[in-house]
């Protein structure tokens, strides 16, 4: 069942005005369309709002259109003799014994930022590929490089790995609840009220499984991303930690407002220049990957 019939369903249960209200707007209606003009006579300027409100009638070319002729008919001829929800609720995801390793995986990385000898190994094991870079680019450019990598393939696991559909269905059912809960107030209906309210506890769910579905492809970005991080954290130093290469962390940089600074420089509070400047790189890369491939990273309500 789509909104618009049960949005019309919920303004008629119980309405004798406002079903007749839906009837007039209806009949009056020419090639899907109607303006105010042409029903003032016969429904009230509140009705009018209403259907409007709840986006029955939506913006047209000369008035105002209807949302759906067939969904308002069928709104008007089917009873609304449940409060259930008529929003199918999703499957939860399972995760595979793959995303459970890699979750497994990257707590084991985590471990590397208090670990010297963690950090070292795999710090050690990426210095193979990055470290030879280092001699021939500013470090600068190795971090935008780093960066620019994040930014893809985040977009790219979150797109693949993340069901898009899912969270919309997720979100859908949330809004249908709100919006029953909303109506069975406007019209007082206490044995309405208790039986969403039911609906709405048992709907916590929903929760946790959006919560899943977003942190799945979050497991692979950690996984994948920590061991870059632990690299330059490995080559700059952190936190009293010994540099790997103290030339590079001494290198000086010319920023805006600060000026002059070196890559161990604390930059905002505790944190260091090379961190800041990853930061930013990052989000800059991933919004530009984002547009480039026309990848939406959020949920659109149906």
């Amino acid at each position: 069942m789509g909104k618009v019939e049960r949005r019309v369903r919920s303004l008629v249960d119980g309405d004798d005005e406002m079903r007749t209200a839906v009837e007039v707007v209806l009949d009056r209606a020419t090639d899907g369309e109607v303006r105010w003009v042409d029903v003032r006579d016969e429904i009230t300027s509140g009705q009018w709002g209403r259907l409007i409100e709840k986006e029955v009638l939506v913006d047209g070319e000369e008035g105002f259109a209807l949302a759906s002729t067939e969904a308002i008919e069928a709104g008007l001829e089917t009873p609304d003799d449940s409060t259930g929800s008529d929003v199918e609720t999703p499957e939860t995801t399972s995760w595979s014994k793959w995303d459970k390793l890699a979750a497994v995986a990257t707590v084991g990385a985590f471990v590397g930022y208090a670990v010297a000898p963690v950090r070292n190994l795999i710090a050690g094991a990426i210095d193979v590929v990055l470290g030879p870079l280092l001699s021939l680019v500013p470090f600068y450019v190795i971090i935008m490089l780093i960066a620019l990598a994040t930014g893809l393939y985040s977009t790219l696991l979150r797109a693949g790995l993340m069901d898009m559909e899912k969270m919309s269905m997720y979100q859908d059912r949330m809004k249908d609840i709100q919006e029953r809960r909303k109506d069975a107030k406007e019209r007082d209906d206490d044995e309405a009220l208790d039986a969403i309210q039911e609906e709405q506890m048992d709907a916590m769910g929903d929760q946790l499984g959006m919560f899943k579905e977003q942190f799945r492809p979050m497991v692979w970005i950690m996984f994948l991303t920590i061991p870059a991080f632990l690299w330059m954290f490995w080559v700059i130093g952190y936190r009293g930690s010994e540099s790997a290469y103290p030339a590079i962390a001494t290198q000086e940089i010319v920023v805006p407002l600060a000026g002059a600074v070196t890559w161990d420089a604390g930059l905002v509070g505790p944190l260091q220049m090379w961190i800041v400047w990853y930061f930013l790189c990052s989000m800059a890369f991933t919004q530009i990957v984002q547009k480039s491939l026309n990848i939406q990273m959020s949920p659109s309500s149906s």
